[in-house]
């Protein structure tokens, strides 16, 4: 079986810019992922990404994945990495398709959406729930709509709704939005969104669809009428394919300064590791280190 000098797991913003660094550096690596983007490429307005004074996600997310490929990148794309793990020098990555094997691991597989946990969600998830404004929105285009939470993400995806749906309605759960100012005061601005703080969704309705979903406020309880619900409750890091790399209490991958985990040859970066915060310009950065420190760690141990 062929070993590569490096494989990276994951193509958002710190897999491709660590996959940028790796071919400038001559390095024989793949990319694994199951899409191009990440988070990235969930968002809507991007207004805080230095070179761009605004750019949506998806455009920002483009031009990552050009860049990318410029250099003729091995990409596994629809791919699913189950698990990494060390083996004598070399780390064997399997996938839901096959296995690989290589010297070192950049592991930048991100987070994913957290769930409610409520009666309906399983039942209406792509049925009327959704975990995605910017893939699904268009699909609300004149119905009224739910989205679930209080920060960045949640806010993101009520201001791309507002362009799209009838009535927006904001649950959340807190006694006040945690967004940025910026986008709070966007928030209140529009006039088809409506604010309920101190309310807790505990079920989604309908029959085929989504027809409604039931909350509860210190108040009372009561039900509302929408037709669909955008989950933005937060994100939990994609790490439980390292078993055996040390982690926080949050099950994000611990890494010190140079993105190096608890294991020789295994590195990580971005939102799937316990760096304080969650940025589409700082997961790039950490990719860019990452590789670099790859670089090193195979010049180091002569395996390159």
């Amino acid at each position: 079986m062929h070993i590569y000098d490096l494989i990276i797991i994951g193509a958002g913003p710190a897999g491709i810019t660590a996959s940028v660094y790796a071919a400038r550096k001559k390095l024989d690596f793949l990319v694994i992922s199951l899409d191009i983007g990440g988070q990235a490429a969930w968002s809507g307005d991007i207004e805080n990404y230095t070179g761009y004074q605004f750019i949506t996600g998806p455009e920002l997310a483009q031009k990552f994945q050009e860049h990318m490929l410029k250099y003729d990148t091995a990409l596994k794309e629809n791919e699913e990495v189950l698990e990494v793990k060390k083996i004598g020098e070399v780390i064997l990555v399997k996938t839901n398709k096959a296995d690989y094997q290589s010297r070192s691991v950049i592991i930048a597989s991100g987070k994913k959406s957290k769930e409610l946990g409520v009666a309906g969600e399983k039942e209406f998830k792509n049925r009327g729930l959704t975990y995605c404004a910017t893939c699904d929105g268009p699909l609300f285009a004149g119905r009224d709509v739910a989205v679930i939470g209080g920060g960045n993400s949640a806010l993101d995806a009520a201001l791309q709704l507002v362009k799209i749906a009838k009535q927006v309605y904001l649950i959340n759960n807190a006694v006040s939005l945690s967004a940025d100012a910026i986008m709070r005061r966007k928030v209140e601005e529009a006039v088809n969104v409506t604010v309920l703080n101190n309310s807790l969704i505990t079920a989604i309705l309908g029959d085929k669809f989504v027809q409604a979903i039931k909350i509860k406020s210190a108040s009372q309880e009561k039900e509302l009428a929408v037709q669909g619900v955008f989950v933005e409750i937060g994100l939990v890091p994609n790490s439980a394919l390292a078993k055996d790399v040390e982690k926080n209490s949050k099950n994000e991958i611990s890494i010190d300064s140079s993105n190096q985990t608890n294991i020789a040859g295994i590195f990580a970066a971005g939102d799937v590791t316990d760096v304080s915060e969650k940025q589409i310009i700082i997961a790039a950065g950490e990719g860019s280190k990452a590789a670099l420190s790859v670089f090193h760690y195979l010049s180091k141990n002569n395996f390159n």
